[in-house]
């Protein structure tokens, strides 16, 4: 036989006492209608419905919440039940005198000891702690409402039974008089106290227990006499078990938290016993027979109390719409700073105090760093409109793949994160699944995004910030490491990643220091050695490391949109000095000054503009400037593709560098308004050798022969990148090639150093 539960217990005590309650009024109508048996019969009912109720009080009473509270019920229930049991025997004992027998007085005693200790354990529920005026607030309600409830109930109980014609046993006044207190200082208690373990709903049940029973019996023998004992014990009395079993069952839920206590009642009890009081006032002044004038006073000071108790109840009404309305705005405050205001995901702040929370248990938490490969482009490109529904497209992915085991955030920008706290799914699962998601298109736009995942885990002495560190560390090497993957934080890996980090910040300072410098490298005839243009190159001239190359700050400066001031100052430098080098050497000295630019300036609104302001301040014609682009560069969309020929309106020529090492170097020349192409050094480099293998050298051959021949069909120019030996610049005028550019023919030099450079090749004197 398997145990019942709490709730089933519960509801099988309900159904119990609810059966005996039916049986006494089964008994009593056939005792009424057709005479079945004795009355004696109707004192049985009301100790089997304690016993029962007793038995259901004894669980709460073992392990419930308020054991104390319920402890001292389920004596007083005890010693009510033995009291009425006592009177069930006597009754039964002595059936024949029944009818004019009264209550022994043991067993009054006995439910008059039930009744203090239910007193007792209802003086001893704590009430809400107050001080101050409103303490005295509390106890004026309280006084207000126990003397409004007891006057109304003493005019329908004790008061008629004392002045009856057939007087009644002092044992039952007392009990009645007894189950009314019980009733008033529960409804009294229930309303002022302070939620804690004791539920109000089974507190009011127990007040209906003792006060609806007694009320009834009162009203009935007043009115009917003796033969009222019999439904009043059968019918009514039992209802008082029945509604103690129905608190029982109230209390159960309350401990297992499937209901919520709001409480607030209390403001209304005191307006409740105004108009209890009114009732006897009501009717005295339309029974007994009094002069007009004192029934005029009487009804008059009914009309103000009613009255006062309606205002102070619209008051109450204004009051408390005006809180709910108070509540409301702060919940909605709340939300909105806790939370993102595009996404609905929480904010940062609220996930580092959640974050904060999860380290202070014992359990392992887990932090999951998401940004977005290249979300700026489809801002640029499609427009924030678009980026805004990506991100909030994001969002909902986040939340989908989380599920209930982890709490997705938008920590700011198109940066996101996942906290995942307790025993669930493992990070790495959870990253998987976020990039299997993104490779597939989302959004109403349809558009592929990719994602950079860095995960950390906190250690026994983590902190927030130390946690947050360890997951931006190992994002940042994820998207190092190539993007579109994850990476979970390792020791050893912050050092190199919070130096590339902090290239950001040295850049920016460098801007304000004029630390960085342009060399030009120059680019020469094949023929001759003569110089016919330069290409510029930045160099960082650090105060700790002395010169940096572009390799190792130019991803820095992408990454941080650095480029973007740093491109500026290369821009306006070249086209100074190249308007220097025009205006001391004449226009023949240098036919073109050329620079690299980023897709990331091509997506500056601005760029064009900077252009064109940089050409008329420096006074260089638009033709001698070159700006180059890579392949790569070039497919990054219609805002680089518009640049690209408001550029070449212009004037300016564009050219193509690092040609042949794209996935579509030839499609691009269809679409690209190039002027030059610059053969990438991969092809130059080991075109002169022959080591026996010659499939490899003349694999070189035939690219760097096709480039060239692509290049004259369509009138561009052609320079060779990396030419380091003079056997590569006879293989390459075999070629047909004019004009090349490395080390072998001239390293990267100062601006001075092309200054003499033009200078000897003027005069004539330049032997090389």
């Amino acid at each position: 036989m398997t145990r019942t539960g709490p709730v089933d217990a519960a509801r099988w005590y309900v159904a119990a006492t609810v059966a005996v309650a039916v049986l006494g009024t089964g008994w009593c109508v056939a005792y009424l209608t057709v005479g079945a048996g004795s009355e004696a019969i109707a004192y049985v009912f009301v100790p089997v419905g304690g016993a029962l109720a007793t038995a259901s009080i004894r669980r709460l009473a073992r392990g419930g919440a308020g054991r104390r509270f319920w402890r001292a019920v389920l004596l007083a229930m005890g010693a009510i039940t033995i009291g009425y049991a006592w009177l069930a025997v006597d009754m039964i004992t002595h059936a024949a005198e029944a009818r004019t027998r009264s209550t022994p007085v043991p067993a009054a005693a006995c439910v008059a000891l039930g009744f203090l200790i239910a007193i007792w354990g209802l003086a001893r529920v704590p009430v809400a702690a107050t001080g101050g005026v409103e303490r005295w607030r509390m106890v004026l309600d309280r006084t207000i409402a126990f003397l409004g409830c007891a006057a109304a109930l003493w005019y329908v109980g004790p008061a008629p039974m004392l002045s009856a014609r057939e007087p009644w046993s002092r044992q039952a006044i007392l009990l009645v008089g007894l189950g009314f207190v019980v009733a008033v200082g529960a409804a009294t208690k229930v309303s002022y106290i302070a939620g804690g373990p004791v539920d109000r709903v089974a507190m009011r049940l127990i007040a209906a227990g003792g006060g609806v029973p007694a009320g009834v019996v009162a009203v009935l023998a007043v009115q009917f006499g003796y033969i009222a004992s019999v439904p009043a014990q059968a019918i009514v009395m039992p209802l008082a078990p029945v509604l103690l079993t129905l608190g029982v069952a109230a209390q159960g839920r309350a401990d297992r938290g499937l209901r919520r206590d709001t409480g607030g009642a209390g403001v209304l009890l005191p307006y409740l016993a105004m108009v209890a009081v009114d009732v006897p006032l009501v009717a005295v002044a339309f029974g007994a027979p009094l002069r007009w004038p004192v029934r005029v006073a009487l009804i008059a000071a009914v009309v103000v109390t009613a009255l006062v108790t309606v205002r102070q109840y619209l008051a109450y009404r204004e009051n408390a719409r005006l809180l709910e309305n108070t509540r409301v705005q702060e919940e909605r405050l709340q939300y909105e700073v806790s939370h993102d205001g595009l996404t609905g995901l929480p904010n940062r702040a609220l996930f580092r105090d959640r974050l904060a929370a999860a380290l202070a248990t014992a359990g392992p938490v887990s932090v999951l760093l998401v940004d977005l490969d290249d979300f700026k482009t489809v801002n640029d490109l499609l427009g924030h409109g678009v980026g805004d529904r990506l991100l909030v497209s994001v969002a909902g992915l986040l939340r989908a793949e989380a599920g209930d085991a982890g709490l997705p955030v938008r920590v700011g920008g198109d940066e996101f994160a996942v906290l995942l706290a307790g025993d669930g799914a493992g990070p790495e699962d959870l990253a998987g699944r976020l990039l299997a998601a993104l490779s597939r298109p989302i959004s109403e736009h349809r558009l592929l995004v990719q994602a950079s995942i860095g995960i950390a885990d906190a250690g026994p002495d983590a902190t927030v910030d130390s946690v947050l560190l360890d997951a931006d560390v190992a994002m940042h090497t994820a998207k190092q490491g190539g993007k579109a993957r994850f990476m979970r934080y390792a020791d050893g890996m912050r050092e190199p990643v919070l130096a590339y980090m902090q290239l950001g910040g040295e850049l920016r300072r460098a801007l304000e220091n004029d630390e960085f410098r342009v060399v030009y490298q120059p680019i020469m005839r094949l023929g001759d050695n003569r110089l016919v243009g330069v290409e510029a190159l930045i160099r960082w001239h650090h105060p700790a490391r002395g010169v940096v190359g572009p390799a190792e700050f130019i991803p820095a400066a992408e990454r941080t949109g650095l480029i973007v001031p740093v491109g500026r100052f290369v821009l306006r430098e070249t086209c100074r000095q190249a308007a220097a080098w025009l205006a001391e050497f004449g226009p023949d000295a240098l036919k073109e000054a050329g620079l690299n630019v980023s897709a990331r300036q091509l997506h500056d609104p601005d760029f064009v503009a900077e252009v064109a302001s940089a050409l008329a301040d420096c006074g260089l014609p638009c033709e001698r400037l070159v700006l180059e682009v890579t392949e790569s560069a070039v497919l990054r969309g219609r805002q680089v593709s518009r640049a690209l020929y408001e550029l070449d309106r212009m004037g300016v020529r564009l050219a193509l560098d690092d040609f042949g090492t794209g996935e579509s170097s030839l499609s691009l020349l269809r679409a690209f308004p190039a002027a030059v192409i610059k053969l990438d050094k991969s092809f130059v480099d080991g075109i002169e050798i022959d080591d026996g293998r010659p499939a490899a050298a003349d694999a070189r051959k035939a690219v760097a022969r096709a480039v060239i021949q692509l290049a004259h069909a369509l009138g561009l120019d052609t320079v060779a990148e990396g030419v380091e030996s003079a056997e590569q610049v006879a293989v390459l005028r075999d070629l047909g090639y004019t004009v090349g550019q490395g080390f072998h023919l001239a390293e990267p030099m100062t601006a001075d150093g092309v200054s003499r450079l033009l200078a000897r090749q003027q005069s004539g004197a330049l032997h090389l």
